[in-house]
């Protein structure tokens, strides 16, 4: 296979590059680059950005409204915009969402929703871990039961990331207890603001209330906001992971980062320390490893095969990556690493150092941040399991 882009596709990297960096405004850049608090207008003004271009559905065919863009040139989007220092897509609509209700939700269903994914305007979370429901999600006990053309949902939803911004959400129930547990859950989407739907902010060790409880109590949903068949939701939920443990490998924010942990490492006096140095080197030779085997899923989508089997294996590697340059930006700023004051770092306590670069206190911030990284999306444990079973045999 051959891993080289080709001159097409180098026109196209510079393309997006040109335009990225002529749209994102320089004060989100700004904040992405130093890993500071990120607001709701800055995530969803870029991804209104982004939807006015069309390029919020990087991912989507033409005829649902996206540029068509083959593996290769979406990997090179997202590799542009990272780099520029533009802030995640919210991935809960345009990349995991969408995907099922293209492959199995009605036209009516295709029409109503997609747009509003598109454009960036409506704010998807997701309804999938419950309490004693993780990893083991088919064991999960919110329960949604018709009754004429509506469904009656009543149970509790955690772990829900940003649902306090939510517009609407897509939801694993439980419609049937027959069978295996697997058998008796449906994919549901229901808007956060019907009666019934209270949110709850979880305050996190970094101080942020990124992750909410969600409680439903005789919630009423459409029947027709049943997407697919009812029962079928285990494999429409199959179909999401997969594409959530890509994205959440995410090699092209950790090339960023790798910089900066090789920016604070010189700032802090560390850089001639061979010792430390190797630490990076180490770090260095993991991300090219796993932006290889990236593109050796991009050439194999290329070549029209379906290489999603190995999703797992890109998310354990991703995450441990993820946690690995954390941990090396706080070794390397030490004590100054510590302050978790908000504060004190919207005051610039620390000073600006040059190239606008702030202070150390985020780093802390990104540490705790990061070790859901292992857990979420399928905790490395249980994704080892399915790649020794799926890939290995």
């Amino acid at each position: 296979m051959d891993l080289a882009f080709t001159p097409e596709e180098e026109a196209f990297r510079a393309e997006v590059r040109t335009w990225v960096r002529a749209h994102l405004p320089p004060e989100t850049a700004h904040k992405v680059h130093n890993a500071l608090r990120l607001t709701r207008e800055d995530l969803q003004g870029w991804a209104k950005i982004l939807g006015k271009r069309g390029w919020l559905a990087f991912g989507w065919p033409r005829e649902f409204g996206g540029p068509g863009w083959n593996a290769v040139q979406r990997h090179l989007f997202e590799e542009e915009c990272a780099l520029a220092g533009a802030p995640r897509i919210v991935p809960f609509g345009p990349v995991m969402v969408a995907p099922v209700i293209m492959a199995f939700g009605s036209p009516e269903q295709q029409k109503r929703f997609l747009p509003g994914i598109a454009s960036g305007e409506v704010w998807w979370s997701q309804g999938y871990s419950e309490p004693g429901s993780g990893s083991d999600l088919a064991s999960l006990k919110t329960r949604a039961e018709r009754k004429g053309d509506k469904y009656i949902v009543n149970g509790q939803k955690t772990w829900t990331t940003l649902g306090q911004y939510g517009d609407w959400m897509f939801n694993l129930v439980r419609t049937s207890s027959e069978g295996k547990p697997q058998t008796g859950i449906s994919f549901i989407v229901l808007d956060m603001h019907s009666p019934g739907v209270t949110v709850r902010p979880i305050k996190l060790l970094d101080g942020e209330c990124e992750v909410n409880e969600v409680f439903f109590d005789n919630v009423e949903v459409p029947a027709d906001q049943l997407i697919g068949e009812e029962n079928k939701g285990w494999t429409y939920a199959k179909h999401l992971l997969s594409h959530e443990r890509t994205n959440i490998a995410d090699v092209n924010r950790s090339k960023r980062e790798l910089e900066r942990l090789k920016r604070i490492a010189r700032r802090e006096g560390l850089w001639d320390d061979v010792r430390f140095r190797d630490q990076i080197a180490l770090l260095e030779v993991d991300i090219v490893a796993l932006e290889m085997l990236v593109l050796r899923v991009l050439s194999a989508q290329k070549s029209g095969k379906n290489p999603l089997d190995i999703a797992g294996l890109l998310k354990i590697r991703g995450s441990e990556i993820q946690q690995r340059y954390a941990e090396l930006m706080m070794l390397a700023a030490g004590p100054f690493a510590l302050p978790l004051i908000q504060e004190a770092m919207d005051a610039g306590w620390q000073g600006d150092f040059p190239g606008g670069e702030i202070g150390n206190a985020p780093l802390a911030s990104t540490y705790f941040n990061l070790r859901k990284t292992t857990i979420y999306g399928g905790s490395n444990e249980v994704q080892r399991n399915i790649v020794a079973q799926t890939v290995l045999g």
